[in-house]
Order: C-alpha cells, then structure tokens, then sequence
C-alpha cells in the first residue's frame, strides 16, 4: 500500500490519548470485566481473544492529558503516511471516512463521522472503561473507534499474522464498518441468537469485514479535499496481508491455539474461512447489497 505523497491529511477526527490512560475504577474489576464482555458481544469486540498488549509507547502527554497536536504538526501528507505508522492510521481513517461520506451522499443520506482514539493501556469509553486487552474496538455510546497501536505487534506475535500495513488497514476499515452498521441501525442485530456459527454477533463481525473489503474495493478511487486518491496503489501482496489477518482472528483458528479444540457453538466472530469469504466478497463487488450477511447462509 502506498499513499499519495501528495495527498493531504486531516488529523481532526484522530485523537491521541496516549500517555494520559483513563484506567478502572479500583475495586470493580471482574464487574466492569463482565460488563464490558457484554458490550463487546453486542458490538463485535473479542475480548478474550483479541488483546494482552503491552502498549505501543506513547506520546509525551502528561497523564491524562490528550494531546493531538503532535499529530497535526507530523501528519501533514501521504508522504507522511508512508514514513510513519501513526500518521499511516490518520491517512487510513480519512480515506475510510471519506469513501463513506462519498457513498451515503450517493444514497441521498449523511455520513456522520467517527473519531478514533489512539491510547496506550487503559481508556474510558461510554461503553465502559477499557484496556489493551479489549483489542482495537467501535464503542457505539460515543461513536468512537479505539485503538492500541501495540495491537499491530499483537497481530503478528500472538495471532501468528503476516502483519503488513494493509493488513493494519483492514483493522482500521473493519471497526468502521460497526459505524456503518451503528448509521444503519443494524448493529443491534448482534445480540439476536448471538452465539454459534450462524449467530448474530457473526453474521455482524462478517458484514464489518465485508464492509472493510467494500472500502478497499475503492480505495485507490478515494479522494482527499484536493480530488487527490489517497492511496496510489494495492497490490496482490496487500490484499493477501489482509486476508491473512482476517484469518487470524478467526475464532476456530484462536480456539485451536488457546484451548486445543474448536467449539463452534460458542463463536461470536467467525471462522477464518468465514472471515476471509465476505472480505473478498466487499473487495470484489463493491456493492453494500452484497454484504447482506443476515439473509441466508454465511
């Protein structure tokens, strides 16, 4: 993947929390722990499965303090993008943004834009507070992607991904596509017959991936404020990163490796095969009607 380096940024919807941590309130850890579980059932957040990062550093911020302005100062190009893995998720949340607000205008609606908060260890959210461990995650309370960037380290370390930047990308398109749902009014739907291979926090979790492909379908054609596509060129190698990381975080693939056993009936994001089947089919078609998971089979 490589971005425009003359395309330019737009670092407003990209806060930087880092260093600052919201943290949990002492002594209601396996309550919040819970709660949060069942926000994420609803949501699409593997909590047990998508997390254990140590943090990916951080900015100089003083505790609690939220400092954005070291992204706006560095994060300025896509050549800025090519050079730098924060300012990478910048270029990648405003071409997913942009693609978005281009497509609802098409249907004759209004895309509503989305922050995503960059932090390191802990956060609140309105969905609760939240820790590494939750992995990247759209907290539909406060409309808000959140992300680790010490997941990407996790990617490859823990769930055995190539890694690569179109396969961070994916990361980043896939927790937008729950926006898109959230705008629908579809995401509620996780919560119907929740577990279980056909369930409903599946047939969710495939429609974000599905989603995520339909973004990469037309990420070379997305522009920024100058008519300039952000991104230059995708290559075979970087649709195959994302696929592979789609894989990844398969839940028969993680149940394999944590527990020595595959249990379908307890799944709650799909298989590898699931994962990687309606990615492709986004990044294939294009078309929102083929992302339709909830009718049939998946």
């Amino acid at each position: 993947m490589t971005f425009d380096p003359d395309a330019q940024l737009d670092t407003s919807d990209v806060v930087d929390q880092r260093g600052g941590g919201g943290g949990f309130p002492g002594g209601r850890g396996s309550v919040i722990g819970l709660l949060l579980a069942l926000v994420a059932a609803a949501v699409g957040i593997p909590v047990a499965t998508m997390g254990g990062g140590s943090g990916s550093g951080g900015s100089s911020a003083a505790p609690g303090v939220v400092d954005s302005s070291s992204l706006a100062a560095k994060c300025r190009t896509g050549a800025d993008a090519n050079a730098n893995d924060d300012c990478r998720v910048v270029a990648v949340v405003d071409s997913v943004q942009n693609y978005w607000t281009s497509e609802f205008a098409n249907s004759g609606k209004k895309y509503e834009r989305a922050q995503t908060v960059l932090f390191t260890n802990s956060t609140s959210t309105a969905c609760g507070p939240a820790t590494t461990q939750v992995g990247p995650f759209y907290c539909p309370g406060d409309r808000t992607v959140y992300l680790d960037l010490g997941f990407w380290q996790e990617l490859r370390s823990k769930f055995g991904a190539k890694g690569g930047p179109f396969a961070q990308a994916y990361v980043v398109a896939h927790e937008y596509g729950h926006h898109i749902q959230d705008l629908q009014g579809t995401l509620g739907r996780a919560q119907q017959n929740a577990q279980g291979p056909t369930g409903g926090s599946v047939r969710t979790e495939l429609q974000a991936d599905c989603y995520a492909g339909i973004w990469a379908h037309f990420a070379t054609t997305t522009k920024d404020a100058n008519g300039r596509p952000f991104i230059d060129a995708l290559s075979q190698q970087d649709i195959a990163d994302a696929l592979d990381a789609a894989s990844a975080v398969g839940d028969d693939r993680i149940q394999q490796e944590t527990q020595g056993k595959v249990s379908p009936e307890s799944w709650t994001h799909g298989s590898a095969a699931q994962r990687q089947k309606w990615f492709t089919t986004g990044y294939q078609t294009g078309e929102l009607k083929a992302c339709d998971t909830f009718a049939g089979g998946v």
